[in-house]
């Protein structure tokens, strides 16, 4: 059975349980939720929905600091770190309430006589399964876009953030939404299952780990329920020879450790010409031996503790297979010795195909540091992973960027940052890091019905 509780990582004690959802409150939540959609959501204004959403940004931006210090007590963010979280969340609900007009406005087509428009429409309840790395903003990618669209939503939240989960739904309700728009649940995986087999359930939406997804995937598929999936990434980070250093160790530290690395889309694979590789690995050794791991709620802490106990083992167990498959361990990778979860940042190098670890995605504070010798060694490597999510590359020559970035097999790539999401930009990727998109205007077709009215 699945515990939803706050257990603080920074103290490692637990301080609120949630009791589950019965079956019969699953089924109460789903019909209230199917008949909220079929009676009242779907045939109100495209204005009454966006204001609603917005209304929900505004009580955000108003309860700012309550509701980072929830991320910060449940999942250990920096507080900091937290209220910016806050702030993107915000503004993905600002975007879609301001932007739904245009993204749903009807397309004509033109054709030879006659005419013929496809329009969109809702689909009904969309289910979505999210994550604790970014408990607000995780939420909003699926809420947001879904809600102005007219479709209603029911999410299940990771077990280890349930305030998160909770005090999210209740931004709706506050901002006059009918019951049932917007449902919180409580379900073990195997409630979860029975849930997608729902006829009423047409959609799933999932951000989380390869083995989640498969499973989830083959539920959504056997029920002929349309599904997408943001899964793992180990994105590449690429360094040439021409790129500016300065600004290359700044966006791998950030690109890196940010989140203490928890974030699917981190700098997990460093790709550095070896010109640069040993004035880059010394660099970035100073920044990261530089860092602060404390409470997070603390301003002089750069990093809170990890998210979990078995986050932190599962981290300090890829590091010790590594060095143990030849690895060479240039700093950190030890737990910090107080309460709590807490370990210090690590950078390998020498990861070789054949060590354990090399095709893994390492969800912790720990860069992987490798050599090459050219542009195209760096294109290679870069491939060379099941995943495909997203990637940077820095070189001082644009053009020179721009055509590598084409090269590497990812959903997204930037030249000269790293890897980060805004409301206007597609989130999502290829091979096993998932399919389909959120954010941007891509982001609200997914669940639309795109019908065609043809006039002879």
């Amino acid at each position: 059975m699945t515990a939803y509780q706050t257990l603080n990582p920074t103290t490692g004690k637990v301080e609120k349980t949630f009791a589950m959802n019965s079956d019969a409150e699953m089924a109460r939540f789903l019909d209230t939720a199917d008949e909220t959609y079929r009676s009242d959501w779907r045939h109100r204004s495209l204005a009454d929905r966006c204001a609603i959403v917005s209304k929900a940004a505004a009580l955000l931006r108003r309860d700012r600091d309550k509701h980072a210090r929830l991320i910060t007590t449940e999942m250990g963010k920096p507080f900091s770190e937290a209220r910016a979280e806050i702030d993107v969340t915000a503004g993905i609900l600002e975007f879609y309430a301001n932007g739904a007009g245009k993204f749903l406005a009807p397309q004509k087509i033109n054709i030879d006589s006659g005419s013929a428009t496809v329009i969109s429409q809702s689909i009904g309840v969309i289910y979505c399964v999210e994550p604790w790395n970014f408990p607000y903003y995780q939420l909003a990618r699926v809420a947001a876009p879904n809600l102005v669209a007219g479709n209603v939503v029911i999410a299940k939240h990771a077990p280890n953030v349930p305030q998160c989960g909770e005090a999210f739904a209740a931004l709706f309700s506050e901002a006059g939404a009918p019951e049932g728009i917007y449902t919180n649940v409580f379900l073990s995986n195997d409630q979860s299952a029975d849930l997608i087999a729902q006829d009423k359930i047409r959609g799933v939406a999932l951000t989380g780990s390869e083995r989640a997804g498969k499973a989830v995937a083959a539920q959504a598929g056997a029920a002929l329920k349309k599904d997408t999936m943001e899964l793992g990434g180990s994105d590449p980070f690429i360094v040439l020879e021409d790129a500016d250093l300065d600004l290359a160790v700044h966006w791998a530290a950030w690109g890196r450790m940010a989140n203490n690395g928890q974030v699917c889309t981190a700098a997990k694979r460093m790709i550095v010409h070896e010109s640069l590789a040993d004035t880059f690995i010394s660099r970035l050794k100073e920044k990261v031996e530089s860092f602060r791991p404390g409470d997070p709620m603390d301003p002089e802490s750069t990093h809170g503790p990890m998210s979990s106990e078995k986050q932190l083992s599962t981290t300090l167990s890829q590091i010790d297979q590594a060095v143990k498959g030849g690895a060479r361990l240039i700093t950190g990778g030890e737990r910090i010795r107080r309460d709590g979860f807490f370990m210090k940042a690590a950078i390998l190098t020498n990861v070789t195909k054949d060590n354990p670890v090399y095709y893994q995605e390492i969800f912790g504070p720990v860069a992987v540091v490798h050599r090459v010798g050219s542009e195209q060694e760096a294109i290679d490597l870069a491939n060379d992973s099941p995943y495909g999510l997203g990637g940077a590359v820095f070189t001082k020559d644009e053009a020179r960027g721009y055509r590598v970035a084409e090269k590497i097999e990812t959903g997204m790539m930037f030249v000269n940052t790293a890897t980060a999401a805004a409301p206007e930009l597609p989130f999502g990727g290829v091979k096993n890091s998932g399919y389909g998109r959120e954010l941007s205007s891509l982001g609200i077709e997914e669940f639309l019905n795109k019908k065609l009215i043809r006039i002879a």
